[in-house]
């Protein structure tokens, strides 16, 4: 018998061109079906003490939308689901592939839930990736990607900052040495993909303990472009101009705020202190 007897749907307008809201009827309309009792919250999502009434959560929404239901409900403890319903759904792909809706609808009712990892850094938290600079900066010209839309409109704001951005330099202390330099990229990753299909940690896992840093030397642009086809597909790590460390806990220092992506969320800072939250929430894979 199915654990799942009551679901919460949770989803905002904001979300993937409104998909989200027409996937949350959807749901409601599955579930009810089954005779599964579920109530669906639209940008006014519940408070935790509500949340925790329901035996299971289902998000809708892309990596923002996951983002901010972590940072909302840090210390959540019943089983998520996550369905596509965003621009980037790069966590989703970590967590069920390239399944649809339909085909991930089909199998909810045998997958266990399993305790996987999240990242903090400073007093907010992550589950997918942070990236500072570079990836901060792309983040930073989002109303491209958002009106053009997806991996298309993220891949004309990469080519754009390959060719214009500049390299800052970092202070980076793990725990195993010091590393500072002039980097073009520099993340902190707990899954193994972002930005819409780049496999920046292909060897990544959500449920190891550790976060996976990974750093590319600066370089020219003829560099840039020729080595992205590769960071997209995750042939990168052995090229001597990458360092790829996992670690547990890592301190970035710039004399300059710089641009931050977490998760596709944007902010600045200076001073990161970054560090693994290991199996802090529960999802069923």
């Amino acid at each position: 018998m199915s654990t799942i007897t009551s679901v919460a749907i949770l989803t905002n307008t904001q979300s993937g061109k409104h998909k989200g809201e027409i996937t949350a009827q959807w749901l409601n309309s599955k579930l009810s079906l089954l005779g599964i009792q579920n109530t669906i919250f639209t940008n006014d999502w519940p408070s935790n003490e509500t949340l925790h009434t329901f035996t299971d959560c289902f998000i809708i929404g892309g990596d923002g939308t996951i983002n901010f239901f972590i940072n909302r409900y840090p210390d959540c403890k019943i089983p998520l689901i996550l369905f596509n319903g965003g621009t980037g759904n790069d966590f989703a792909w970590k967590l069920y592939g390239g399944l649809s809706n339909e085909a991930l609808f089909e199998t909810i009712f045998e997958r266990t839930p399993q305790y996987i990892d999240a990242g903090k850094v400073n007093e907010r938290l992550y589950i997918n990736c942070l990236g500072i600079g570079f990836d901060g900066e792309i983040v930073a010209s989002m109303k491209t990607i958002r009106i053009i839309g997806g991996h298309f409109g993220y891949m004309l704001a990469v080519i754009y900052k390959i060719l214009f951005f500049k390299e800052s330099y970092l202070k980076i202390q793990t725990e195993f040495k010091n590393i500072e330099g002039y980097f073009l990229l520099a993340l902190f990753v707990n899954s193994s993909r972002a930005g819409g299909g780049f496999f920046i940690a292909p060897t990544a896992q959500i449920n190891d303990g550790y976060l996976d840093m990974v750093l590319a030397n600066k370089m020219p642009i003829w560099k840039r472009l020729w080595y992205l086809p590769i960071i997209k597909k995750g042939k990168h790590l052995h090229y001597p101009f990458i360092t790829h460390q996992l670690g547990k806990e890592f301190t970035i220092e710039s004399d300059k705020p710089l641009p931050i992506q977490l998760d596709g969320e944007l902010f600045y800072a200076n001073k990161l202190q970054i560090s693994n939250l290991n199996k802090q929430f529960l999802f069923r894979i």
